[in-house]
């Protein structure tokens, strides 16, 4: 007589989606951690930007700086993104040094130029102004490096006390013109003056012909106080 009786079952369990969930369940911690590793942090991006708005708003100051000194002279001011060094100098002081180039309206060629700066985190001010030209193209003469704080020097303050001088030298004036576009600095006897240089023309009474004149300020490097002026008429 043939048994009914059979083996029994044998329980089949899905090892390999066991196993799958295992070997998730230990990765994960790991995989989770160099993830967080890989992503930048929220103090690191908060960095990047304060340096990239420091780069921004020194080059920004340095094309102003150049615009004032040379008037119409420097146009189409472009900066060397590849040399721009952001570097943080303390607490709240962010420095800046970078290069560019500009055009000149007159057709001498371009000068291309180094700088550094200051940026200032708590009041986002720029200080600290300092402006290296040296000439473009062949022939071009070279400027002597400088090291006052140009963002600190007025040309309008400058030619406020040249049109003073002026009409002290001459009571019945009738108008004085500046010219921006001959505005330029040199050293001045010692490391604490620069000299700020320009020409304009003054006609020195009501239906005389005007005249031009030159000038020169003294203008202290620290401050900014024009100190003297001369001028030639």
């Amino acid at each position: 007589m043939r048994s009914c009786l059979r083996a029994p079952h044998r329980f089949q369990r899905p090892l390999p989606l066991l196993a799958l969930l295992a070997l998730l369940a230990l990765s994960w911690p790991g995989r989770a951690a160099a993830q967080a590793a890989s992503e930048p942090s929220a103090a690191s991006l908060a960095a990047r930007g304060e340096s990239a708005r420091a780069g921004e708003r020194c080059e920004a100051s340095v094309a102003e700086t150049l615009r004032k000194m040379r008037g119409a002279e420097a146009y189409d001011v472009q900066f060397v993104a590849a040399q721009r060094v952001v570097a943080p100098t303390d607490d709240v002081e962010i420095g800046v040094k970078g290069a560019g180039r500009y055009r000149a309206a007159s057709g001498r060629g371009g000068n291309s130029f180094t700088f550094s700066c200051s940026f200032n985190t708590r009041t986002a001010q720029t200080s600290a102004v300092v402006l290296r030209e040296a000439g473009g193209g062949p022939g071009a003469r070279a400027e002597p490096p400088f090291q006052p704080d140009l963002s600190r020097i007025s040309p309008e303050a400058c030619e406020s006390a040249v049109a003073q001088a002026l009409k002290q030298k001459h009571p019945r004036v009738a108008h004085i013109a500046m010219e921006p576009d001959t505005r330029r600095l040199q050293p001045g006897p010692d490391e604490r003056i620069v000299q700020l240089l320009g020409h304009g023309a003054v006609q020195r009474a009501p239906g005389m012909n005007a005249v031009p004149f030159s000038y020169t300020c003294d203008v202290d490097a620290r401050s900014g106080r024009v100190v003297s002026v001369r001028t030639s008429v």
